[in-house]
């Protein structure tokens, strides 16, 4: 039962994380390429469909843990070390995910579909006054316009960096998930 448990446990582990691993790393660099050019439908569609990649598999990833619990159970090294950290970092992972990736991809997604960039939070138009002099109030508001443009374009740079770099962390958490399931330091199974 134990190599049963195991082997599910490896493969649920290969179907469900390598695709979310793979097409969250693909969404930060698609996002800008369908910033940069927002009237591109392929563009739209292509996150569309990373998108939902990252979201179904985060939801069939929920196995992996519950196998790797019954392996661990099975194989009676539950309160090992090098299992104990694993699970920590599994739990960790998962929040990246859920908190951090999956709603910032949602966010660009929209911006993308709505065919321009993320509004920033600073930036709020402003109504010129009816008394001002013609004349200034339309080069106030052409001033305004060019730099709420380039604020939006600096935001949604910004959270395509830090799409980037959550990614980078839930990667790097599943790595080290992965190293530890196979060197299993300190463990007494013989592996």
């Amino acid at each position: 039962m134990t190599k049963f448990l195991l082997s599910l446990h490896v493969l649920v582990a290969i179907v469900a994380v390598g695709p979310v691993t793979v097409a969250a790393s693909m969404f930060p660099p698609s996002a800008r390429r369908a910033l940069a050019e927002p009237g591109d439908p392929r563009a739209a569609e292509t996150l569309r469909l990373l998108h939902r990649i990252c979201r179904v598999y985060a939801a069939v990833g929920i196995a992996v843990p519950v196998l790797g619990m019954a392996t661990a159970l099975s194989m009676g090294v539950l309160d090992d070390a090098w299992l104990v950290v694993s699970m920590v970092l599994t739990g960790i992972a998962a929040a990246v995910l859920l908190a951090l990736v999956l709603p910032r991809q949602e966010e660009l997604l929209e911006a993308v579909e709505a065919g321009g960039a993320v509004k920033a939070a600073a930036t709020v138009p402003v109504a010129a006054p009816e008394t001002a002099a013609t004349a200034a109030a339309s080069a106030s508001a052409s001033t305004s316009t060019s730099t709420s443009t380039s604020t939006e374009g600096a935001a949604s740079a910004r959270l395509t960096v830090r799409l980037a770099m959550f990614t980078g962390l839930f990667n790097l958490l599943w790595a080290t998930v992965t190293v530890l399931m196979i060197v299993r330091p300190g463990s007494t199974t013989g592996a």
